[in-house]
């Protein structure tokens, strides 16, 4: 199963790297279809369903055999800043026919992961080795098939802290970064029923990413009540939205989570003219009426429209006003002391 695999490895995305295990040196390939991509919200742990095939491969092997890729198309990136609308951008942007959307590939976390602590004793993997497995993944992503145009990957939020780097490993690459200002932020991520276990179970990584930018001691994460730690959340992936545009420029579009909800057509039209996508008329002009804005992205199977995030919104802002306003009182008090932070607040 393992030869048939790899062999096959580079020629379809039917075969799909959804894990890399370093610790095992190892990464695991399974097959799956076209129909399977458009459908997955995530492809993590969750679509290991019964029936799916697959079987696992060295690190080696995968590297020599991602090197056969020879028809990559152009490979893109959604970059985002946490419940912003980047699930449902990536769905719009598969309406067109000729994307590829891949939604939060489980490799690109453990990429992340691996460029924390890259150079330091604690690191499984030596620049050469990290460089080439980045170099494979990227590789392996651009694949397509017959009418895909360009692939997009649909990063997850805590992966974004390597979007410059994949920008300068991938010349060709474009991506769009969508956000929020600070306060809807606040009011999004504290409407959820899950909010406290997100925002805490983020929290590590968004405040070692903080510290190591600001001078200042920050308090420790237990002292933070859950409005100061959805702002801190707000910050740390603002910064690295920051980097990003600074680093990459023009080929970083930045798109407000609002502005898009309030403009689809036009907003979608930026994204595939920055993508460079065949942009047909027909599909610009549906867009707007697409039933991808009536279902929730990431769950298709359930209803969920901008009135009922309106409304979602309204009553977070009645529910959570006191955590809302201790968390833009820790911005502000940040950026009395950092002005690099008060220029993210305007």
């Amino acid at each position: 199963m393992t030869e048939a695999l790899l062999n096959a490895l580079a020629a379809s995305p039917d075969v799909y790297v959804q894990k890399v295990d370093v610790a095992r040196d190892a990464a695991l390939l399974v097959r799956l279809g076209e129909a399977a991509y458009r459908a997955a919200s995530f492809l993590d742990d969750r679509i290991l369903t019964p029936g799916l095939t697959g079987a696992w491969t060295s690190l080696p092997d995968l590297v020599a055999a991602a090197q056969d890729v020879s028809h990559g198309r152009p490979l893109h990136f959604i970059f985002h800043t946490g419940h912003v609308g980047s699930t449902l951008l990536s769905r719009l942007l598969d309406e067109s026919g000729c994307v590829l959307s891949l939604r939060e590939p489980l490799p690109l976390r453990t990429l992340a992961d691996a460029r924390d602590v890259l150079g330091s004793p604690e690191s499984l993997l030596g620049s050469a080795d990290f460089e080439g497995l980045e170099r494979a993944l990227l590789q392996l992503w651009s694949r397509g098939y017959d009418r895909t145009h360009s692939v997009v990957v649909k990063a997850t939020s805590s992966a974004c802290r390597i979007a410059t780097s994949l920008l300068e490993r991938r010349a060709g690459a474009r991506a769009v970064y969508l956000n929020l200002r600070a306060e809807p932020y606040l009011a999004t991520l504290l409407a959820g029923k899950n909010s406290a276990v997100d925002l805490r179970g983020h929290g590590p990584i968004r405040i070692r990413q903080l510290q190591a930018r600001i001078q200042a001691p920050l308090p420790p994460l237990h002292a933070l009540s859950p409005g100061e730690l959805a702002a801190m959340g707000w910050l740390a992936e603002t910064w690295n939205q920051h980097d990003a545009v600074e680093r990459a420029g023009s080929r970083v579009l930045t798109l407000d989570f609002g502005q898009l909800l309030a403009d689809v057509a036009g907003c979608v039209q930026r994204v595939a003219q920055h993508f460079q996508l065949p942009v047909e008329s027909g599909w610009l002009a549906g867009i707007a009426h697409s039933p991808v804005l009536t279902r929730y992205s990431k769950s298709p199977d359930f209803e969920y429209s901008p009135q009922v995030r309106h409304e979602l919104l309204r009553e977070s802002r009645r529910a959570n006003a006191a955590q809302i306003a201790a968390g833009l009182r820790w911005l502000d008090k940040l950026a009395g002391t950092h002005p690099v932070i008060a220029r993210k607040l305007t």
